[in-house]
């Protein structure tokens, strides 16, 4: 049985019985995306198990109790589909995508590996080697390993310091046991959601829904996570066999609940984000061409946030690089910006978020963490709204309290020679 708890403009929310979500949104498109978004990620591991989540992951598509792994990899792609997963710091998601008269393939075989997976010894001990042939090559990759240093500085030994993929030392060690356990004990169906986007009847999705999700015994799990505290700047300097050099700047920032996060989001958009015209690209590429790639990122977990600035440039231009974007931080933290510069800025940040809407997939994993996360989904409307309201006073604010040279940590990855 399943109960319609609430209808927001085109999306609709049911639950079942054992408390597992269910949301869909219609579309038009003959391809179709489902997936679970668990609320399970690499911060709720302790140190010694660190990794298992990922590990987890890959896990579920090398066996259940009625298929082999290449009957799980099969079943998807022999269709014309894919199938696919990943974890983050506060979520596991396993997804797929097909062409929409296959839903209930995909319903099924999605529901199978993650809740019959058995993790065959045989396989794991295969796995573990595709895992570790995984963190090693990341190691190789400077642009990729600085920022999971960067947050290891900034958030130290608590349990966002972790990196998502493990250590090799960590993953050897883990067994079928450890997957096991950790699984019965945080994979309750009272935080997981299941998110569907495509062409089917209101009907049809709570017949499917309904057949494959309701059976799946309830299991209540309570999420405990350590909040994270005392955050102390730092400037660290490595040395690296690499030609370039490497650096991220950051501070800790506002969390997923936090009323400034939205004035945030639009701040970091004109610093540093996607488009050509952002602060850093037109201030440091384009006018001094000093690097290649520059770019801002503003991630949020529940409890806290994470701001941060990766350049990669020549190591003997490095220093005027970072001074250049101090300079640029000033600016924000001292110059309101006009009202002209304002408009423009909301209108980009509401563009990009309306052309992220053409892209279902992500829209399918969006609708599914929002629900996760706030128990509600916002309509694009509301989402205009809020960016529309933000002023130059509170973007000015926002610059000097995340911005706060005293508070910025550095890492900086400088070649061998």
């Amino acid at each position: 049985m399943v109960v319609i708890l609430q209808q927001i403009m085109k999306e609709q929310i049911v639950e079942l019985r054992n408390g597992i979500r269910v949301v869909y949104t219609p579309s038009l498109s003959h391809v179709a995306h489902c997936g679970f978004i668990i609320n399970t990620g690499s911060r709720d591991e302790h140190l010694k198990e660190n990794g298992i989540v990922h590990f987890i992951e890959h896990a579920i598509f090398k066996g259940t109790s009625k298929r082999k792994t290449h009957h799980i990899l099969n079943r998807i792609d022999n269709v014309g589909g894919e199938i696919n997963a990943f974890t983050t710091k506060e979520n596991t998601n396993v997804y797929a995508s097909f062409t929409s008269i296959y839903l209930e393939r995909a319903v099924e075989l999605l529901t199978d590996i993650v809740f019959n997976s058995t993790f065959p010894d045989k396989e794991l001990i295969k796995e573990k080697e595709v895992v570790i042939d995984e963190i090693c090559s990341y190691q190789d990759t400077p642009y990729e390993q600085i920022y999971d240093d960067f947050e290891s500085q900034v958030f130290k030994k608590h349990p966002l310091s972790y990196n998502i993929l493990g250590t090799v030392k960590s993953v050897s060690k883990l067994n079928r046991n450890d997957l096991l356990s950790f699984f019965n004990k945080n994979y309750g169906t009272n935080e997981i959601v299941f998110s569907i986007v495509g062409n089917f009847s209101t009907e049809k999705i709570k017949r499917i829904t309904q057949k494959y999700l309701s059976n799946i015994p309830s299991k209540i799990t309570n999420s405990k996570r350590k909040k994270f505290t005392g955050y102390s700047p730092a400037e660290i300097i490595l040395t690296k066999d690499t030609h370039q050099a490497h650096c991220t700047i950051g501070n800790i920032a506002y969390d997923a609940y936090h009323p400034k996060k939205n004035t945030f989001i639009l701040l970091n958009n004109i610093l540093g984000g996607p488009a050509m015209n952002s602060k850093l690209n037109m201030g440091i590429r384009e006018k001094y061409g000093l690097t290649y790639n520059i770019e801002s990122s503003y991630n949020f977990y529940s409890d806290t946030g994470l701001f941060s600035i990766y350049l990669g440039t020549d190591n003997k231009h490095i220093y005027k690089t970072i001074d250049l974007v101090k300079k640029e931080l000033k600016n924000l933290k001292s110059k309101k910006l006009s009202h002209l510069q304002l408009k423009n800025a909301k209108r980009q940040l509401i563009g990009q978020t309306t052309l992220s809407e053409e892209n279902n997939c992500n829209v399918m994993l969006g609708q599914g963490k929002s629900l996760l996360q706030y128990n509600y989904i916002e309509s694009l409307d509301e989402v205009y709204k809020k960016i529309e309201a933000i002023t130059e006073n509170e973007l000015l604010d926002v610059a000097n309290e995340i911005f706060n040279e005293k508070q910025l940590s550095t890492l900086l990855f400088k070649p061998t020679n």
